[in-house]
């Protein structure tokens, strides 16, 4: 008995393609991700030093809006535009020691959502990303302010 496998080979390749394609998109949603909390994280610590010196927190909230322009518009890193990040800053009562929150949202793909609706908090919009910095931007020894510090000079 003769066995024709003159198709088997085109059969196995499209299973392993489709499951090396499926292997990749679980590799890539995770970068996504991580690269848009890595921008969240700098643009963060950045508006805190920002905050310090600028006369109103507007200054460091549209700064902080700018260097989130890095992510990219697509859903898997962010979706919503502009007008989705939520930038909320608070200093503390001596100006010593600044708090930058920000969240945003992605949309991930349909199976990786399922995968990861532990780790992240979701909406209607999808997932919510979150990063909050806390720092002491001014050491207690150093003592003055900005305008005393403009004034020696």
């Amino acid at each position: 008995m003769v066995l024709d496998t003159a198709g088997q080979s085109s059969v196995e390749a499209a299973v392993l393609l489709s499951v090396v394609m499926f292997l990749l998109a679980l590799l890539v949603q995770p970068v996504c991700l991580l690269y848009t909390r890595m921008v969240m994280g700098n643009a963060a610590g950045e508006a805190a030093r920002v905050l310090v010196t600028a006369p109103h927190g507007e200054t460091a909230r549209s700064y902080a809006l700018r260097r989130l322009e890095a992510v990219p518009p697509a859903s898997l890193f962010h979706v919503g535009g502009r007008e989705d990040w939520d930038v909320r800053m608070r200093k503390s009562s001596d100006g010593r020691a600044v708090t930058v929150r920000i969240a945003g949202h992605a949309r991930p793909m349909p199976f990786f959502g399922e995968l990861v609706s532990w780790a992240f908090e979701r909406d209607e919009r999808g997932l919510i990303l979150r990063v909050e910095i806390e720092e002491e931007v001014r050491p207690a020894w150093l003592e003055g302010g900005y305008e005393e510090w403009m004034a020696q000079w």
